[in-house]
């Protein structure tokens, strides 16, 4: 395929990051799922970092609606029931940093402290960031909800290099 200096590779799936607290509350946990649903029906892989609570969420709406779901997991044990793919880093919470590396475009639902520098490295290496009640600060787009989010970092992703 021959393809412009600059243009984006649409010969792979875009990879979109959703990131969120481990615990969440219902409404965290809504909004994760149904950004992990709107990724797969339209053909995005979902990173996350395999656990509970946002990151769950999304795997099952991934998963629900036949996606994919990637979780980057910080040591050897668990992850969620929800996952198709399962890395086992052994980082800790450096694997934050493979995660959003990974990811075409972020959705950060809600605000731990590991979700504040998920988005921190994402905005240091110029990932485009989708918030949905999430840290309000400089650089992320904050959106009215996950379908709002979903969208957004899909646009973002397709016009992300490869």
């Amino acid at each position: 395929m021959n393809r412009n200096a600059g243009e984006p590779a649409h010969d792979r799936p875009v990879q979109v990051a959703v990131i969120g607290p481990g615990t969440c509350t219902p409404d965290e946990y809504d909004a994760g799922y149904c950004s992990g649903r709107i990724l797969a029906l339209n053909h995005a892989i979902l990173l996350c970092g395999g656990l509970g609570g946002v990151m769950e969420a999304a795997c099952r709406g991934a998963r629900e609606g036949n996606g994919i779901a990637v979780g980057i997991l910080p040591d050897a044990a668990g992850g969620n029931p929800y996952l198709s793919v399962i890395i086992r880093s052994d980082l800790g919470n450096a694997r934050n940093a493979v995660i959003v590396q990974s990811a075409d475009a972020v959705i950060a639902i809600g605000g731990a402290y590991g979700t504040l520098s998920e988005i921190a490295l994402a905005l240091k290496t110029g990932k485009k960031v989708f918030g949905v009640r999430t840290w309000d600060i400089p650089g992320v787009t904050p959106c009215a909800g996950p379908e709002e989010a979903a969208v957004r970092a899909l646009a973002a992703a397709r016009r992300s290099p490869a």
